[in-house]
Protein backbone atom coordinates (compact mmCIF):
# COMPACT_ATOMS: atom_id res chain seq x y z
CA UNK A 1 0.00 0.00 0.00
CA UNK A 2 2.69 2.33 0.93
CA UNK A 3 4.55 2.27 -2.68
CA UNK A 4 0.69 2.42 -4.30
CA UNK A 5 0.21 5.37 -2.13
CA UNK A 6 3.58 6.76 -3.44
CA UNK A 7 2.98 6.55 -6.52
CA UNK A 8 -0.42 8.16 -6.84
CA UNK A 9 1.34 11.02 -4.55
CA UNK A 10 3.62 11.24 -7.55
CA UNK A 11 1.29 11.20 -10.51
CA UNK A 12 -1.38 13.51 -8.71
CA UNK A 13 1.88 16.08 -7.75
CA UNK A 14 2.92 15.51 -11.64
CA UNK A 15 -0.14 16.35 -12.92
CA UNK A 16 -0.96 19.75 -11.09
CA UNK A 17 2.49 20.76 -11.57
CA UNK A 18 1.64 19.91 -15.53
CA UNK A 19 -1.84 21.42 -15.21
CA UNK A 20 -0.93 24.69 -13.67
CA UNK A 21 1.59 25.24 -16.71
CA UNK A 22 -0.92 24.09 -19.69
CA UNK A 23 -2.99 26.78 -18.02
CA UNK A 24 -0.05 29.66 -19.13
CA UNK A 25 0.98 27.31 -22.03
CA UNK A 26 -1.81 26.56 -24.70
CA UNK A 27 -3.07 30.24 -24.77
CA UNK A 28 0.05 31.53 -25.60
CA UNK A 29 0.84 28.77 -27.76
CA UNK A 30 -2.11 29.54 -29.67
CA UNK A 31 -1.39 33.62 -29.50
CA UNK A 32 2.43 33.08 -30.99
CA UNK A 33 0.73 30.65 -33.92
CA UNK A 34 -1.56 33.50 -34.57
CA UNK A 35 1.22 35.86 -34.45
CA UNK A 36 3.42 33.93 -36.68
CA UNK A 37 0.22 33.24 -39.48
CA UNK A 38 -0.51 37.10 -39.48
CA UNK A 39 3.39 37.96 -40.09
CA UNK A 40 3.05 39.97 -36.96
CA UNK A 41 6.63 39.46 -35.86
CA UNK A 42 8.06 41.26 -38.22
CA UNK A 43 6.67 44.64 -37.13
CA UNK A 44 7.84 43.45 -33.19
CA UNK A 45 11.75 43.36 -34.84
CA UNK A 46 11.70 47.22 -36.37
CA UNK A 47 12.88 48.65 -33.06
CA UNK A 48 15.53 46.07 -32.98
CA UNK A 49 16.78 46.13 -36.17
CA UNK A 50 18.97 49.61 -35.79
CA UNK A 51 20.02 48.42 -32.41
CA UNK A 52 21.62 45.13 -33.68
CA UNK A 53 24.02 46.93 -35.52
CA UNK A 54 25.85 48.25 -32.01
CA UNK A 55 26.28 45.05 -30.77
CA UNK A 56 27.96 44.44 -34.76
CA UNK A 57 25.19 42.21 -35.97
CA UNK A 58 23.71 42.50 -39.49
CA UNK A 59 19.63 44.66 -39.10
CA UNK A 60 18.59 41.31 -40.80
CA UNK A 61 19.34 39.53 -37.34
CA UNK A 62 16.72 42.16 -35.55
CA UNK A 63 14.07 39.54 -37.33
CA UNK A 64 16.08 36.47 -35.78
CA UNK A 65 16.02 38.15 -32.65
CA UNK A 66 12.12 39.20 -32.50
CA UNK A 67 11.41 36.05 -33.36
CA UNK A 68 13.20 34.11 -30.82
CA UNK A 69 11.60 36.75 -28.61
CA UNK A 70 7.84 35.80 -29.64
CA UNK A 71 8.30 32.37 -30.71
CA UNK A 72 10.60 29.83 -29.63
CA UNK A 73 14.34 29.00 -30.76
CA UNK A 74 13.47 26.48 -33.77
CA UNK A 75 11.35 29.41 -35.50
CA UNK A 76 14.29 31.38 -35.07
CA UNK A 77 16.66 29.12 -36.48
CA UNK A 78 14.86 28.70 -39.38
CA UNK A 79 14.39 32.44 -40.38
CA UNK A 80 17.97 32.95 -40.05
CA UNK A 81 18.93 30.25 -42.21
CA UNK A 82 16.73 31.83 -44.87
CA UNK A 83 18.01 35.22 -44.42
CA UNK A 84 21.59 33.98 -44.04
CA UNK A 85 22.37 34.99 -48.22
CA UNK A 86 21.36 38.50 -47.20
CA UNK A 87 23.07 38.87 -44.03
CA UNK A 88 26.89 37.79 -46.22
CA UNK A 89 29.36 36.04 -44.41
CA UNK A 90 28.56 36.18 -40.76
CA UNK A 91 31.81 34.98 -38.36
CA UNK A 92 32.09 32.78 -35.22
CA UNK A 93 31.90 35.52 -32.97
CA UNK A 94 28.59 37.72 -34.53
CA UNK A 95 27.42 34.17 -34.51
CA UNK A 96 27.96 33.67 -30.78
CA UNK A 97 26.49 37.32 -29.79
CA UNK A 98 23.64 36.53 -31.28
CA UNK A 99 22.99 33.07 -29.82
CA UNK A 100 23.81 34.17 -26.27
CA UNK A 101 21.19 36.99 -26.65
CA UNK A 102 18.36 34.45 -28.09
CA UNK A 103 19.34 31.95 -25.35
CA UNK A 104 18.68 35.06 -22.64
CA UNK A 105 15.52 36.15 -23.84
CA UNK A 106 13.60 33.72 -25.88
CA UNK A 107 9.90 32.43 -26.04
CA UNK A 108 9.29 35.26 -23.44
CA UNK A 109 5.86 35.38 -23.79
CA UNK A 110 5.19 31.96 -22.03
CA UNK A 111 8.02 32.27 -20.03
CA UNK A 112 7.78 34.88 -18.24
CA UNK A 113 4.56 34.43 -17.74
CA UNK A 114 5.78 31.34 -15.79
CA UNK A 115 7.75 33.46 -13.69
CA UNK A 116 4.73 35.58 -12.71
CA UNK A 117 3.26 32.23 -11.37
CA UNK A 118 5.86 32.11 -9.18
CA UNK A 119 5.34 34.93 -8.25
CA UNK A 120 7.24 37.65 -9.89
CA UNK A 121 6.08 40.69 -12.31
CA UNK A 122 5.79 39.40 -15.71
CA UNK A 123 6.98 42.87 -17.44
CA UNK A 124 9.76 43.50 -15.02
CA UNK A 125 11.30 40.05 -15.61
CA UNK A 126 10.39 40.70 -19.65
CA UNK A 127 12.56 44.08 -19.63
CA UNK A 128 15.26 41.90 -17.19
CA UNK A 129 15.53 39.86 -19.67
CA UNK A 130 16.15 42.29 -23.00
CA UNK A 131 18.42 44.55 -20.89
CA UNK A 132 20.78 41.82 -19.77
CA UNK A 133 20.75 40.05 -23.27
CA UNK A 134 21.80 43.21 -24.59
CA UNK A 135 23.99 44.31 -22.63
CA UNK A 136 25.70 40.72 -22.50
CA UNK A 137 25.36 40.87 -26.03
CA UNK A 138 27.32 44.18 -26.22
CA UNK A 139 29.67 43.36 -23.41
CA UNK A 140 30.42 40.21 -25.87
CA UNK A 141 31.00 42.35 -28.86
CA UNK A 142 33.39 44.13 -27.36
CA UNK A 143 35.61 41.59 -26.07
CA UNK A 144 35.68 39.93 -28.97
CA UNK A 145 36.34 43.40 -31.17
CA UNK A 146 39.23 44.56 -28.95
CA UNK A 147 40.87 41.00 -29.02
CA UNK A 148 40.15 39.63 -32.65
CA UNK A 149 38.54 37.09 -31.16
CA UNK A 150 36.37 34.00 -33.08
CA UNK A 151 37.06 35.86 -36.57
CA UNK A 152 36.68 32.67 -38.51
CA UNK A 153 33.39 32.00 -40.80
CA UNK A 154 30.74 30.66 -38.74
CA UNK A 155 29.13 26.85 -40.46
CA UNK A 156 25.91 26.90 -40.43
CA UNK A 157 25.07 23.21 -39.71
CA UNK A 158 21.30 22.56 -40.91
CA UNK A 159 18.94 23.14 -43.40
CA UNK A 160 15.66 24.67 -42.53
CA UNK A 161 13.08 22.84 -42.96
CA UNK A 162 9.29 24.00 -44.09
CA UNK A 163 7.01 25.41 -41.85
CA UNK A 164 3.72 23.90 -41.91
CA UNK A 165 0.61 25.70 -42.65
CA UNK A 166 -1.95 22.55 -41.83
CA UNK A 167 -3.45 23.53 -38.86
CA UNK A 168 -4.04 19.98 -37.74
CA UNK A 169 -0.21 19.04 -38.12
CA UNK A 170 0.39 21.93 -35.92
CA UNK A 171 -2.05 20.94 -33.38
CA UNK A 172 -1.18 17.87 -33.24
CA UNK A 173 2.65 18.35 -32.29
CA UNK A 174 1.55 20.85 -29.64
CA UNK A 175 -0.27 18.27 -27.89
CA UNK A 176 2.45 15.82 -28.02
CA UNK A 177 5.15 18.35 -26.99
CA UNK A 178 2.32 18.78 -23.82
CA UNK A 179 2.22 15.36 -23.51
CA UNK A 180 6.78 15.13 -23.61
CA UNK A 181 6.20 18.51 -21.03
CA UNK A 182 3.57 16.18 -18.36
CA UNK A 183 6.41 13.13 -18.73
CA UNK A 184 9.18 15.22 -17.89
CA UNK A 185 7.33 17.08 -14.95
CA UNK A 186 6.77 12.89 -13.98
CA UNK A 187 10.28 12.11 -13.94
CA UNK A 188 11.28 14.92 -12.32
CA UNK A 189 8.79 14.84 -9.52
CA UNK A 190 10.36 11.02 -9.04
CA UNK A 191 14.10 12.09 -9.46
CA UNK A 192 12.90 15.27 -6.84
CA UNK A 193 11.21 12.25 -4.72
CA UNK A 194 14.65 10.08 -4.97
CA UNK A 195 16.82 12.16 -4.09
CA UNK A 196 15.21 13.89 -1.00
CA UNK A 197 14.91 10.21 0.17
CA UNK A 198 18.76 9.62 -0.70
CA UNK A 199 19.41 13.15 1.28
CA UNK A 200 21.68 14.06 -2.05
CA UNK A 201 19.01 17.55 -1.64
CA UNK A 202 21.17 18.17 1.66
CA UNK A 203 24.30 17.74 0.44
CA UNK A 204 23.76 19.76 -2.61
CA UNK A 205 22.03 22.59 -0.93
CA UNK A 206 25.37 22.84 0.99
CA UNK A 207 27.96 22.28 -1.80
CA UNK A 208 25.67 25.21 -3.89
CA UNK A 209 25.33 27.32 -0.25
CA UNK A 210 28.29 29.51 -1.71
CA UNK A 211 27.43 30.31 -4.95
CA UNK A 212 23.88 30.35 -4.61
CA UNK A 213 24.46 32.86 -1.44
CA UNK A 214 26.05 35.47 -3.94
CA UNK A 215 22.94 35.59 -5.56
CA UNK A 216 21.01 35.18 -2.14
CA UNK A 217 19.24 32.31 -3.31
CA UNK A 218 18.92 30.17 0.35
CA UNK A 219 19.31 26.64 0.78
CA UNK A 220 15.98 26.00 0.29
CA UNK A 221 15.57 26.96 -3.77
CA UNK A 222 19.15 25.16 -4.16
CA UNK A 223 17.71 21.98 -5.64
CA UNK A 224 14.58 23.17 -7.98
CA UNK A 225 17.11 25.72 -9.02
CA UNK A 226 19.64 23.55 -10.88
CA UNK A 227 17.11 21.49 -12.22
CA UNK A 228 15.36 24.66 -13.57
CA UNK A 229 19.20 25.64 -14.93
CA UNK A 230 19.89 22.27 -16.21
CA UNK A 231 16.33 21.14 -17.87
CA UNK A 232 14.38 24.52 -18.45
CA UNK A 233 12.66 27.44 -16.67
CA UNK A 234 8.95 25.19 -17.62
CA UNK A 235 10.17 22.86 -15.47
CA UNK A 236 12.36 24.58 -13.01
CA UNK A 237 9.47 27.03 -12.85
CA UNK A 238 6.82 24.24 -12.24
CA UNK A 239 8.67 22.99 -9.36
CA UNK A 240 9.23 26.11 -7.74
CA UNK A 241 5.31 27.05 -8.40
CA UNK A 242 4.74 23.90 -6.65
CA UNK A 243 7.35 24.38 -3.67
CA UNK A 244 6.52 28.01 -3.21
CA UNK A 245 2.69 26.57 -2.90
CA UNK A 246 3.86 24.18 -0.15
CA UNK A 247 5.76 27.03 1.78
CA UNK A 248 9.47 24.79 1.05
CA UNK A 249 11.13 27.96 -0.75
CA UNK A 250 11.02 31.75 1.13
CA UNK A 251 9.71 34.42 -0.49
CA UNK A 252 13.08 36.51 -0.47
CA UNK A 253 14.33 33.73 -2.67
CA UNK A 254 11.63 33.62 -5.71
CA UNK A 255 13.47 36.50 -7.06
CA UNK A 256 16.72 35.74 -7.70
CA UNK A 257 15.77 31.97 -8.41
CA UNK A 258 13.34 32.60 -11.08
CA UNK A 259 15.27 36.14 -12.36
CA UNK A 260 18.47 33.44 -12.66
CA UNK A 261 16.45 30.70 -13.88
CA UNK A 262 15.39 32.84 -17.07
CA UNK A 263 18.88 34.32 -17.82
CA UNK A 264 19.99 30.47 -18.24
CA UNK A 265 18.13 27.45 -18.38
CA UNK A 266 18.59 24.48 -20.56
CA UNK A 267 22.33 25.37 -20.42
CA UNK A 268 23.06 22.44 -22.05
CA UNK A 269 20.52 21.28 -24.47
CA UNK A 270 19.73 25.15 -25.58
CA UNK A 271 23.36 25.19 -25.75
CA UNK A 272 24.21 23.09 -28.06
CA UNK A 273 21.33 23.74 -29.94
CA UNK A 274 22.88 27.21 -30.77
CA UNK A 275 26.02 25.63 -32.25
CA UNK A 276 24.19 24.70 -34.93
CA UNK A 277 24.71 28.28 -36.51
CA UNK A 278 28.13 28.28 -35.32
CA UNK A 279 28.31 29.48 -32.47
CA UNK A 280 30.91 28.90 -29.81
CA UNK A 281 30.59 27.08 -26.60
CA UNK A 282 33.24 29.96 -24.88
CA UNK A 283 30.26 32.54 -25.05
CA UNK A 284 26.92 30.60 -24.82
CA UNK A 285 27.91 28.43 -22.27
CA UNK A 286 30.66 30.02 -20.27
CA UNK A 287 30.10 33.71 -20.78
CA UNK A 288 25.89 33.37 -20.49
CA UNK A 289 26.46 31.52 -17.09
CA UNK A 290 28.85 33.53 -15.59
CA UNK A 291 26.54 36.75 -17.10
CA UNK A 292 24.14 35.94 -15.22
CA UNK A 293 25.46 34.65 -12.08
CA UNK A 294 27.09 38.43 -11.65
CA UNK A 295 23.90 40.42 -13.19
CA UNK A 296 21.74 38.36 -10.62
CA UNK A 297 23.78 39.04 -7.89
CA UNK A 298 24.39 43.11 -8.53
CA UNK A 299 20.63 43.05 -9.13
CA UNK A 300 19.30 41.96 -5.36
CA UNK A 301 21.76 44.35 -4.24
CA UNK A 302 20.98 47.40 -6.55
CA UNK A 303 17.27 47.04 -6.06
CA UNK A 304 16.82 47.79 -2.02
CA UNK A 305 17.66 50.56 -2.69
CA UNK A 306 14.86 52.30 -4.87
CA UNK A 307 12.64 49.72 -3.08
CA UNK A 308 13.31 50.89 0.17
CA UNK A 309 9.83 50.25 2.05
CA UNK A 310 10.19 46.21 1.53
CA UNK A 311 13.36 45.69 2.08
CA UNK A 312 12.65 42.01 3.20
CA UNK A 313 10.71 41.30 -0.85
CA UNK A 314 12.19 41.94 -4.31
CA UNK A 315 10.03 42.54 -6.38
CA UNK A 316 10.31 43.09 -10.45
Amino acid sequence: MGIVHSLKDVVTTATRISLELFKIMIPLIIVVKILKELDLIRYAAMPLSPLMEFVGLPAQTGLVWATAICSNFYAALIVYANLLPEMGVVNVAQATVLATMMLIAHNMLVESKISEKCGVNFWGQNAIRLGAAYTCGFLMHTVFTTFNMFTEPAQLLFSPPKETSDVLLWARGEVLNLGKVFLIILCLVIFMRLLKWLRVVAVAEWLLAPLLGIMKIGKEAATVTVIGLVMGLAYGGGLIIDEVRKGSIKEEDIFPSVTLLALSHSVFEDTLLMALIGATLWGTLLCRVLFSIVFVALLVRLIPFFTPSKPSRVEA
